[in-house]
C-alpha cells in the first residue's frame, strides 16, 4: 500500500510546554505527541544528555530527534494506535513491556534514517555513528535507573537497556532495512 508521508512539526522548547498530549514538564525530555505530530524537544534536556549522561556531540542529539521522528512514522503507520490498544488491556508489566518494544523500534527507525544519510549525504562519518551509539548506550532504562537510585527495576523498563537501545539502533544502520524493524516479533530485544 502506498502512503503520503506528512513531515512533522518540530517545537523547541525549554522547561514546560503545551501539546495535544497535555503539559510537559522538564522532566519528560524530548517526546512525540501523536495528538499534533508534533516532536517536542527540550533543549535543557539536551544540555542534561551531554553533560549528565555523558553523550556530547552534535550526532548524538541528532540521534535523539531521529527516534523522536520514528515514533512519528510509527504513528502514520498505525502502529502507535496498535500498541495503545494493547496496553490499555495489559497488566503494567506488560504494559512497559509493549512500551519497550515501541521504543526500541524508533531507535532501528533512527538508525535506519543514519544509514541513508551516511549514504547518500556523505556528513556522518564514523565519530558521529559512536556519538549516536553512545547516546542510545546512555540513554538505556538500567543505566538512568542505576545513575538516579541506585538499582535496577526491570519490570518498570520503558524504553530498553542501553545494550538493547544500541543494538536496534546499530541494526538500523547497518542494514538500512525497513523489514528488519519488527521489534514486536523479535525473539531477542
Amino acid at each position: 500500500m502506498k502512503r503520503t508521508y506528512r513531515e512533522p512539526k518540530l517545537v523547541l522548547f525549554t522547561d514546560q510546554v503545551e501539546s495535544a498530549c497535555g503539559y510537559a514538564g522538564a522532566s519528560v525530555g524530548p517526546f512525540y505527541c501523536p495528538g499534533d505530530e508534533k516532536v517536542y524537544l527540550d533543549l535543557a534536556y539536551f544540555e542534561d544528555m551531554q553533560r549528565e549522561l555523558d553523550a556530547p556531540g552534535d550526532f548524538a542529539l541528532a540521534y535523539v530527534i531521529a527516534h523522536e521522528v520514528g515514533h512519528h512514522i510509527q504513528n502514520q503507520l498505525g502502529i502507535m494506535d496498535e500498541v495503545s490498544s494493547l496496553q490499555q488491556r495489559a497488566s503494567e508489566t506488560q504494559s512497559n513491556a509493549l512500551s519497550v518494544r515501541l521504543e526500541l523500534q524508533a531507535d532501528f527507525l533512527a538508525g535506519v534514517w543514519a544509514h541513508y544519510a551516511r549514504k547518500t549525504q556523505g556528513f556522518i562519518d564514523t565519530a558521529d555513528i559512536e556519538e549516536g551509539l553512545n547516546a542510545a548506550s546512555a540513554v538505556g532504562d538500567d543505566r538512568i535507573m542505576k545513575k538516579q537510585q541506585g538499582y535496577v527495576v526491570p519490570d518498570a523498563f520503558t524504553h530498553g537497556t542501553s545494550a538493547q537501545r544500541v543494538r536496534w539502533f546499530r541494526k538500523g544502520l547497518d542494514t538500512g532495512d525497513i523489514e528488519q524493524g519488527d521489534t514486536f516479533n523479535a525473539t531477542q530485544l
